[in-house]
């Protein structure tokens, strides 16, 4: 398997990543951002780009994939929704559908998040702006695509959000979490499982295109 992974130095990125890389069946993945992992890798192939919105100069690396991972997100305090959606939206459209001319029998792997609006009609603007962008991505003619919207993840094997909030977040919820995983068991799980649930949906696909956290740990069931 060949994949491609967009957001690969955020938490859930560097989670799949590392399986990614750990897997014996997947041969190369190819990163994409605006900066480089800092990993080194006999599978590892980095693209670094300014504009994530243009991929005219990398067509050539980003054809013969069998899988995406697009894990590229940014937190909504703060902006305004015209501006969540030109990342949110616009980036995520601009590499997906370059992907989608390039490699029509990819499967796309999307991390949305719990809670996303797929009427986009809600009162919530990152949870509308979330679910317009799920809906353009499955009517892109991929052979598969999967939106993942899981809820807690604990970070493990050393990875740590970008984000100074969500460091602060889970160093706070460390102590907790048994107890939240114990009374919420579909609602917790771990960069591991994430990367792994990701490889599994894309190798034995899954009768739902949205995944809720259950889905995701029933993958790993399975």
């Amino acid at each position: 398997m060949r994949v491609v992974l967009f957001g690969a130095t955020g938490m859930v990125g560097q989670g799949v990543l590392r399986e990614c890389l750990l897997d014996p069946n997947v041969e190369v993945v190819v990163t994409v951002g605006r900066s480089a992992t800092g990993r080194q890798h006999t599978k590892l192939r980095e693209i670094v780009v300014e504009d994530l919105s243009n991929y005219t100069d990398v067509t050539a690396e980003l054809s013969g994939l069998d899988a995406c991972f697009f894990c590229l997100g940014v937190s909504s305090g703060g902006m305004s929704e015209k501006e969540y959606e030109r990342v949110t939206y616009g980036i995520t459209l601009a590499a997906a559908e370059i992907l989608s001319r390039l490699n029509p029998q990819m499967t796309f792997v999307y991390v949305s998040g719990a809670g996303t609006d797929s009427s986009e009609k809600g009162r919530s603007m990152w949870a509308r702006v979330k679910g317009r962008t799920e809906n353009a991505l499955l009517r892109l003619p991929f052979a598969a695509a999967y939106m993942s919207r899981p809820g807690i993840i604990e970070p493990l094997h050393g990875v740590r959000s970008k984000t100074r909030a969500y460091r602060v977040l889970y160093t706070l919820l460390q102590p907790l979490l048994p107890l939240l995983r114990l009374a919420f068991p579909n609602h917790v799980l771990t960069t591991e499982q994430m990367g792994q649930a990701m490889l599994t949906v894309v190798r034995r696909g899954y009768a739902k295109r949205v995944l809720e956290s259950k889905d995701i740990r029933a993958l790993i069931q399975a």
